[in-house]
């Protein structure tokens, strides 16, 4: 498997964007534009105008976690407050995370379940020759798997787990209403350093479910919304080899939302649904991490 000498990552995020602006386009009847920027990585954030970061009913600002953490949401709102000079995070068009969205939630239910019947355009994903329908869908053990997080950042208080974690009750609950009955497992990925991060690892997941003589599996990046280096090489090929070598015989990688028209459709929704009040609450300190005023103690936004 080869990418050329990098990652998809940037390319597969301009589809989105361009997705997202003519499903805008489409619900509003007004014209929108599509524009990414990385917060590692190019096009720099840093080196954005400030114009395209300011959050309003015109301009809205989606960061693709669809779960909380200082990592994630919190790094990218303080790398925009360095821009703007305020924090973006509680006004009028930024994005908050999204993994509880019905919308969402259906649109991923409805991913999975496409890909298990064979259902998915596969013009609109990456190395989609792997991809087949797969029989007795309704009973094969099926992975979530998200990206990892250092321990110490729970211990601060940050919710990523337990987001995740509710992102997975959802997403049983509606699969199971659609007649899928596997057991479903969570675990997380893409560990770097020595430091002790959530667990179980998906790699220790595989392997205990090839010892417990689980057969079929499928497994979901259920953190990531585009596919990249992670989901590619990590899910793809390295993890798959672990499968087999532990004796599970049947391993299938599930894609991410990437451009899946339901997905766009939904974050269409719920970008529109950023403008339409600000939300007049810190959701960094409702959610696990912010950097609160070093005087008073308190969020800086004033509401």
């Amino acid at each position: 498997m080869g990418f050329g000498g990098g990652s998809p990552l940037v390319s597969e995020t301009s589809k989105q964007a361009n997705a997202i602006a003519k499903a805008l386009e489409k619900i509003t009847g007004e014209k929108w534009e599509g524009n990414i920027t990385m917060t590692c990585g190019y096009p720099d954030i840093r080196k954005l105008n400030r114009d395209f970061l300011v959050p309003t009913k015109q301009n809205i600002l989606l960061p693709l976690y669809p779960h909380f953490s200082r990592s994630t949401v919190l790094s990218t709102a303080k790398l925009v407050e360095q821009t703007i000079k305020f924090c973006p995070v509680s006004y009028e068009g930024w994005v908050a995370p999204f993994h509880s969205s019905q919308v969402y939630l259906e649109s991923i239910r409805d991913l999975i379940l496409d890909f298990f019947q064979n259902r998915l355009n596969r013009k609109d994903f990456l190395h989609s020759d792997s991809f087949q329908g797969v029989s007795n869908w309704e009973t094969i053990d099926l992975i979530f798997s998200a990206h990892g997080i250092p321990i110490r950042l729970i211990e601060k208080g940050d919710r990523y787990r337990e987001e995740i974690n509710s992102n997975v009750e959802n997403l049983k609950r509606l699969l199971y209403e659609k007649g899928f009955r596997g057991k479903c497992h969570t675990s997380f990925q893409s560990r770097v350093g020595p430091s002790k991060w959530t667990e179980p690892n998906t790699i220790t997941m595989l392997e205990q479910l090839g010892k417990n003589g689980v057969k079929r599996v499928a497994v979901y990046p259920i953190s990531f919304v585009s596919d990249h280096l992670e989901t590619l090489e990590e899910i793809g090929e390295q993890l798959k080899k672990i499968a087999y070598n532990n004796g599970i015989a049947e391993y299938h990688r599930i894609p991410a939302p990437g451009i899946y028209p339901k997905f766009i459709e939904a974050m269409a929704k719920i970008g529109l649904e950023s403008i339409q009040s600000s939300k007049n609450e810190c959701i960094c300190k409702k959610l696990g991490g912010h950097f609160p005023n070093l005087k008073s103690g308190e969020c800086p936004i004033n509401f």
